[in-house]
């Protein structure tokens, strides 16, 4: 004859002598590993506001909006979507402006808009058409890699007076006319328009 839950009895009281697999969080604080990702904790003064992190995001926890007329980028993380995969972090062209924490994981709370952070950058805009080339910083960064080799850039020239104080803005400003003519690129342009000087140029 077969007794009935003689094993479910073994096992409550193997379990009620068996001390707690689990930790006392969140009475007690808990340590991490050391290689824990936690929340991902943005450098403002590294990062360069490249979107890179927003391209590699696979949760769409970062999302970028950029106002041409105040020249404004503006990026909104929201950490209640984040998962904490670390695509940020590998992927940031400084590798400074954002690094996951060790310690900060528990984002549990009541009003999701104390999850939601956002950062401002400086854009830099077309002069012509008005359209999004990049963040100052953005350009800044690229000149301190590729050194004396940016100034192959009339954009890069132009855009960099302001950091270098080569001249000052009355001297290097260049009124706009009517169309794209040879002396507009001395002006702050995007690809497109350069490039539309430079066909003009050849025909």
């Amino acid at each position: 004859m077969r007794y009935p839950k003689l094993r479910e009895l073994k096992e409550a009281i193997v379990s009620l002598v068996t001390p707690p697999a689990t930790t006392k969080f969140p009475y007690k604080p808990h340590v991490p590993a050391p290689a824990f990702r936690g929340k991902p904790v943005v450098n403002d003064a590294e990062c360069v506001g490249c979107l890179t992190c927003s391209n590699v995001c696979p949760s769409g926890a970062i999302t970028v909006s950029d106002d041409a007329v105040q020249k404004i980028r503006t990026i909104t993380r929201d950490f209640g979507k984040c998962i904490f995969c670390g695509q940020c972090e590998a992927y940031c062209i400084t590798a400074k402006g954002v690094v996951l924490s060790h310690t900060i994981f528990d984002l549990s709370t009541f009003h999701k808009e104390s999850l939601t952070e956002q950062q401002h950058k400086e854009l830099i805009v077309c002069e012509h058409c008005g359209s999004v080339i990049t963040t100052r910083e953005h350009l800044h960064f690229i000149y301190d890699k590729l050194g004396t080799k940016a100034w192959s850039s009339l954009l890069t020239l132009r855009a960099l007076n302001t950091r270098l104080q080569l001249a000052g803005e009355e001297e290097t400003s260049t009124p706009p006319g009517d169309g794209l003519r040879r002396k507009d690129m001395f002006r702050i342009l995007c690809p497109n328009c350069m490039r539309n000087i430079q066909v003009k140029l050849l025909l």
